[in-house]
């Protein structure tokens, strides 16, 4: 919380300068393609730069070497070969690759202040950006079903999480994240810029890019509400579903034991959940005004940087199972060394 204030203590925000529908209609006679945009990024006191570059930077390695510290664990040792962890390592390289989508183009800019971003390259992001956060959304629905299962009917977990389901959830999972990436990517493809090319954020948000345009982004729109909506709901009626479930599970025989044996299976999961869909509506359900974009900055950040950090820690790296493999690891390490 300390390192949150600082940051809201520290970003001046200029209004940013959204053209009007009357002032669309104007320029679309003129319209023509644009080669790259600039990201105003986070516009940071001169005197504050390399502190927050350093910040910055110094949590993007957490969590690239975090992730992949658990992913080489999770294939390293056999006791780890379970369902969950199954589902942990493909959720700890999507966090990899979702900060990865954002971050070092952000430190770049920060440390060059050169804020241009290419049209092709502007698009991949936002491609990427959309891929990892269905993924992440998928991920955590998925992951919701297995702690139901393993509550709610542990004498058929094994026979209910076989190998088979748990590859076919994944591979379900990737498959729909890039399909719905690559529908609003094409859709967007299709759409004309006039002179507006400064993107207010420091990555290639969607529903930022979709303010720019010329063009009747209706369609665009009606997708996002209708596709990613239906997406985003079933994933999170998915989550809440399976933990009524546990819940009612639990209340049918209460007991201290078997709450507390609750709260350690599910609870990390419960708190990514929290912190994952609270960022996202902190942006996208409740957005501040246009004067105001300190409070969607954080949550940008708190999603794109923060919570990729945080999930080796909260899901595996306090987790008995996970010290012993990293306490072999470790002792394997120091035997080769000599």
């Amino acid at each position: 919380m300390v390192m949150i204030t600082a940051i809201s203590q520290s970003l001046t925000f200029p209004t940013p300068f959204i053209p009007s529908e009357t002032e669309k209609r104007m320029r679309s006679e003129n319209q023509s393609s644009v080669s790259e945009f600039f990201l105003l990024g986070l516009p940071i006191r001169p005197e504050e730069q390399s502190v927050f570059l350093a910040l910055f930077l110094g949590m993007y390695l957490t969590t690239v070497l975090g992730n992949l510290l658990i992913i080489l664990l999770l294939r390293l040792d056999s006791r780890l070969h379970t369902p969950m962890y199954f589902f942990v390592s493909h959720l700890a390289l999507s966090d990899v690759s979702f900060s990865s989508v954002t971050v070092p183009k952000m430190l770049m800019n920060m440390q060059t202040q050169q804020l241009s971003i290419s049209y092709v390259g502007c698009v991949s992001q936002m491609y990427f950006f959309i891929l990892f956060v269905c993924l992440d959304n998928f991920l955590l629905a998925v992951m919701a079903y297995d702690r139901y299962v393993a509550v709610c009917h542990p004498l058929h977990y094994t026979a209910v999480m076989r190998k088979e389901l748990c590859v076919l959830l994944v591979a379900g999972s990737w498959f729909f994240s890039c399909a719905h990436a690559l529908l609003h990517t094409v859709l967007f493809s299709r759409l004309s810029f006039c002179a507006y090319n400064t993107i207010p954020h420091f990555f290639c948000d969607l529903t930022v890019l979709l303010k720019l345009t010329c063009s009747d982004t209706s369609l665009n729109e009606l997708v996002i509400f209708t596709e990613g909506g239906v997406f985003a709901f079933l994933s999170f009626t998915a989550i809440l579903g399976s933990y009524i479930c546990i819940g009612v599970t639990i209340l049918r025989v209460p007991s201290i034991k078997r709450i507390c044996k609750a709260l350690s299976t599910c609870g990390s999961h419960l708190f990514v959940v929290f912190l994952y869909y609270g960022a996202l509506a902190m942006i996208y359900f409740f957005p501040s005004s246009n004067s105001s974009k300190v409070k969607d900055i954080i949550a940008s950040v708190m999603y794109t940087v923060v919570t990729p950090m945080l999930n080796p820690f909260i899901y595996s790296l306090r987790n008995r199972d996970v010290k012993l493999a990293l306490g072999v690891l470790y002792r394997r390490g120091i035997i080769f060394a000599t």
